[in-house]
């Protein structure tokens, strides 16, 4: 699998990277975010989904646990950080989801680490806070 490292320096640089790493992307991938709140993970989510040009602007389901969004591809946008375990998974209607043809954009995967198990094909993306601004982005899985 392999492994590349970015830094931004602002929200338009993470932005820019996730443009880059869309082209990877294909119906029935995966995208398990790590990083703890305020990191940038919507922000990346919210450029996969003007990527694919989905009506609505991404947000996080923090609330909803999902978001679906509708373009060139339909994506599942979850936030696991209130899911612990299996059984929480299947009270969300998440297996039944992960039947649709779809990107997944998984945010707290980490909170179910078998997760990965369920997708042919996954991409783990880490964002770690340097400070306010900057950000260390490692995404393992991408090809370009």
């Amino acid at each position: 699998m392999k492994r590349k490292e970015f830094l931004s320096f602002s929200e338009e640089d993470t932005a820019n990277i996730a443009k880059k790493f869309c082209n990877n992307l294909k119906v029935g991938d995966a995208v398990l975010f790590h990083g703890e709140m305020g990191a940038g993970k919507t922000t990346f989510t919210k450029t996969i989904a003007e990527y694919y040009n989905c009506d609505d602007i991404a947000v996080s389901p923090t609330f909803s646990l999902v978001n679906e969004y509708f373009g060139d591809a339909k994506i599942f946008h979850f936030d696991l950080y209130r899911i612990s375990d299996e059984e929480d998974l299947y009270s969300i209607g998440f297996y039944d989801y992960i039947r649709e043809e779809a990107i997944f954009v998984i945010e707290w995967s980490e909170n179910i680490p078998s997760l990965s198990d369920e997708f042919s094909r996954v991409f783990t993306i880490s964002i770690t806070k340097i400070d306010e601004a900057s950000r260390k982005i490692i995404i393992e899985g991408m090809e370009e």
